[in-house]
């Protein structure tokens, strides 16, 4: 599913234009990006949270040449599913 399919789905599910659902949408993925810009984190019980960790700088290797490369340390988003939503795949 795409973002125009899921704005499509929110809008079909909830009854309102798919306008709405688009400015509902956008307004939930900024409210999250900004969140964990500052360092909080985002849960929503059942469904999952989402946190900012940071990855160590590491050596690498280029797999063409097999030489070694400095990757440097940076923050990385992970997201952690919750008990209802994993119990919904399985």
């Amino acid at each position: 599913m795409n973002k125009s399919e899921l704005i499509d789905a929110m809008a079909a599910d909830a009854g309102i234009s798919k306008a709405s659902a688009k400015k509902a949408l956008e307004s939930f993925l900024g409210s999250v990006s900004s969140t964990l810009q500052g360092g909080g984190r985002v849960s929503l019980v059942g469904f999952g949270s989402w946190s900012v960790s940071q990855r160590a700088a590491r050596d690498g290797r280029n797999p063409q040449t097999g030489a070694t490369i400095k990757i440097p340390a940076k923050k990385v988003v992970k997201f952690k599913a919750g008990a209802e939503l994993s119990g919904s795949v399985n």
